[in-house]
């Protein structure tokens, strides 16, 4: 099951991108691993409003981490346009 959230979050990534620890409600976490990466382009709303700017990248990264011993599983949300980082879901057991 997972839970759906849209909290800001401040990340820290290594040179390539990739993200490596992040803050959420004032806690450390440490990214274990990568389990995806995509990005979209495309926002359902673009077909109804043909004249709206162009469509801003979203680069999505669901992640095994932590802030300490128990591993979970987060979605973090990085919006090219503002480069702003959201934590978009978790998943719990």
């Amino acid at each position: 099951m997972s839970r759906v959230f849209g909290d800001p979050i401040e990340v820290f990534t290594s040179a390539d991108g990739r993200p490596i620890r992040f803050v959420w409600r004032e806690r450390l976490y440490t990214v274990h691993r990568i389990l995806e990466h995509w990005v979209t382009t495309r926002d359902w709303w673009r077909d109804q409003n043909p004249e709206a700017e162009e469509p801003s990248a979203r680069e999505f990264w669901r992640v095994e981490a932590a802030p300490g011993k128990e591993v979970g599983v987060y979605e973090l949300r990085f919006e090219v346009a503002t480069e702003s980082w959201m934590l978009s879901r978790v998943w719990d057991d």
